[in-house]
Order: C-alpha cells, then sequence, then structure tokens
C-alpha cells in the first residue's frame, strides 16, 4: 500500500464576527460562527473571501469536541467565485479553550482543528478543484483561524 503524499494548495486566514448561540439540541450545543472575510494564497491561486457568504455551524458535541461545518466564498484575484465546504474536527481542552476566548495566540501544537475541504466552480480555469480531495490543518488566531490546506495526490 502506497503512503498518503500531499502537496499545499493554499493558506487561508478567515475573520470572524461575533458567535451566534443557538442553545442546546439533541446533538449538542449548536453556535453560528459567521464570517466576516479573509484572504487565501497558493501557488495555485489566490484571493479573498466574500463577506456575507461564509459561515460556520459548529457543533460541540457531548464528548468535548466540536463538529465543524463552514461554507465559504471565495473569489480569485482574477475573479472566479469558488464555493468552499468544509466538515472538520476541533478538540480544545477547557484551559485552552479560555485563552483564546480572552484573545491569547495559542500555539496549534495545544488543541487539534482539522478540516476536510471540498471545492465547487463553474470556472474552467480552476476546473480541477471540482475533482481533488484536501485536508487542512487548523489554528485559531485573534478575532479568526487560518488554515494549511493541502491537496492529497
Amino acid at each position: 500500500m502506497s503512503e498518503l503524499r500531499s502537496r499545499p494548495l493554499f493558506s487561508i486566514s478567515l475573520t470572524l464576527h461575533p458567535t451566534q448561540p443557538v442553545g442546546a439540541s439533541p446533538l449538542g450545543t449548536r453556535r453560528i460562527i459567521p464570517i466576516s472575510g479573509g484572504s487565501f494564497e497558493g501557488e495555485r491561486l489566490r484571493g479573498i473571501v466574500l463577506p456575507h457568504a461564509a459561515a460556520d455551524w459548529l457543533l460541540d458535541r457531548p464528548d468535548g469536541s466540536s463538529q465543524q461545518d463552514a461554507r465559504l466564498t471565495l473569489q480569485t484575484d482574477d475573479g472566479a467565485l469558488i464555493f468552499m465546504s468544509y466538515r472538520g474536527v476541533r478538540l480544545v481542552s477547557p484551559e485552552v479553550s479560555a485563552r483564546i476566548a480572552r484573545g491569547e495566540r495559542v500555539d496549534a501544537s495545544e488543541y487539534y482543528q482539522r478540516i476536510a475541504p471540498f471545492f465547487e466552480t463553474a470556472s474552467e480555469r480552476y476546473g480541477w478543484l471540482n475533482r481533488i480531495v484536501s485536508v487542512g490543518v487548523g489554528e485559531r488566531t485573534p478575532g479568526g483561524v487560518s488554515y494549511r490546506v493541502f491537496e492529497v495526490l
């Protein structure tokens, strides 16, 4: 069996609006985190995250982890629109979570945040994104979150 190989796709930084708490549900505690914008840059594409077209529907699960469910609209520097959606898992201790909530920068090695993004676009130039699998490693930043996203080869 061959080993998993990847190559960098892009780095993306997201800025966040205040959280909208939905509350406890049968599945856990739901929070909606609107994404106010951001930017992404890689060797093959770069651009911005459109404001008012993105959010993460985060579910804090009973096992202490959080299930991410985000949808974003990316606009490349040459005007193409790309729909990006991802599911992910974040596991943060209560102590680290409190530090992040206070706006402290916390090294990503102190918690687990991974995503599996998928893309959809009508752009011929970026149509290859429709046919790849990718993974990302996340880090909370003051006022936002950033990911290093890799194409799985």
